[in-house]
């Protein structure tokens, strides 16, 4: 499974009210993807969402295959992001975990993304194992939809990324509304550790 992000920073007098149409009238459009788990259709807006410093249109991805990620980037959709808003540097990761709430209530309203450093004295064997058990622990969590943890072997970066049913609670990282969630192939998401 790969993860994969790009931001879109708005200026701070943007009317974020486009975004939320643009997805209103765009997002079912991933509905049935092909070879997408989900994407987690995401903006949060300055001054708001945990104390945003931007406005940001940031959609969250997680491809059950890479054909299907492929097929996304080469293809419409994303020319049609290009050419609305300029071709935005995309962020991947391979999942290092995956992981759901047992039996989710609601759909997701809020999502966290943290970035971190790995170090470079850190063992990788047991910093794979602290992000695999994380991503376990934050779905156990009252309202947690679902978590994830990956990580860049280039850039040595670990993303951490969850969805939650109501607001995100406080401390976890940036804060993002989920505008619309697309889940075309959710339930062939293989759980836990993917190693």
């Amino acid at each position: 499974m790969h993860a994969m992000q790009y931001e879109i920073t708005l200026p701070a007098d943007y009317d974020m009210d486009v975004i939320r149409h643009r997805v209103a009238s765009k997002g079912h459009l991933l509905d049935a993807f092909p070879g997408l788990g989900f994407k987690a259709y995401l903006m949060r807006e300055r001054g708001r969402d945990g104390g945003s410093p931007v406005n940001q249109y940031a959609p969250f991805y997680l491809w059950n295959t890479a054909a299907g990620m492929h097929s996304f980037l080469w293809g419409p959709g994303f020319q049609g992001l290009s050419d609305d808003f300029g071709r935005p540097v995309v962020q991947h990761w391979p999942v290092l975990a995956y992981e759901e709430q047992a039996a989710p209530r609601g759909t997701a309203r809020a999502a966290v993304r943290r970035r971190q450093r790995i170090p470079e004295a850190a063992r990788l064997p047991q910093v794979a194992d602290e992000l695999a058990e994380e991503a376990r622990r934050l779905t156990v969590e009252e309202g947690a939809v679902s978590a994830l943890a990956a990580a860049d072997p280039r850039t040595w970066e670990a993303v951490h990324f969850s969805l939650w049913e109501h607001e995100a609670p406080e401390g976890l990282g940036d804060v993002f509304q989920v505008l619309h969630l697309s889940t075309p192939e959710r339930e062939q998401l293989r759980t836990g550790r993917q190693w």
